[in-house]
């Protein structure tokens, strides 16, 4: 099954309410994170496409999320609940305005969507390399679905 493409505006529009009706007493239903925290970490894996963000993981991780990771992070299978997080995007004991946040990953989104598969395709991954369309397609959707997901919406 295909996954939303991130580069049509109906995507971009689904996301976007999706995102929209989030408060700060959504509960998770899974995790650790609140609403806030959550949106702040989605922006982490829009920013490091974007060039916003340049954390890379150590020489030993990024070999291990090439070698290890990278096929179960880019197929289509929804990710499991409660996966460990990297360090570059764990949110916790910090507070964030989730209308900002709303805003922010809403941009970003946006973003994405004009930048368009060729432009995004032609950026690698800070943790996984040279990725195709689809496959940031799948990345990215496949991570703000689950979080999304996680909080009910």
């Amino acid at each position: 099954m295909a996954l939303p493409n991130i580069y049509s505006p109906e995507t971009t529009v689904e996301l976007t309410t999706r995102i929209s009706s989030l408060t700060n007493e959504t509960p998770a239903l899974w995790g650790k994170m609140n609403a806030g925290q959550m949106l702040s970490h989605c922006c982490v894996a829009y920013q490091q496409a974007l060039g916003e963000n340049t954390d890379k993981p150590g020489m030993i991780m990024k070999w291990m999320l090439k070698t290890f990771f990278k096929q179960s992070m880019v197929n289509e299978v929804p990710y499991r609940q409660n996966l460990p997080t990297g360090p570059t995007f764990i949110r916790l004991n910090q507070n964030f305005d989730i209308e900002a946040e709303k805003g922010k990953l809403i941009g970003y989104i946006q973003k994405i969507q004009e930048l368009g598969p060729e432009q995004l395709s032609a950026r690698p991954s800070l943790s996984l390399g040279k990725l195709t369309a689809m496959e940031w397609n799948n990345l990215l959707y496949k991570h703000i679905d689950h979080h999304l997901r996680q909080f009910g919406v």
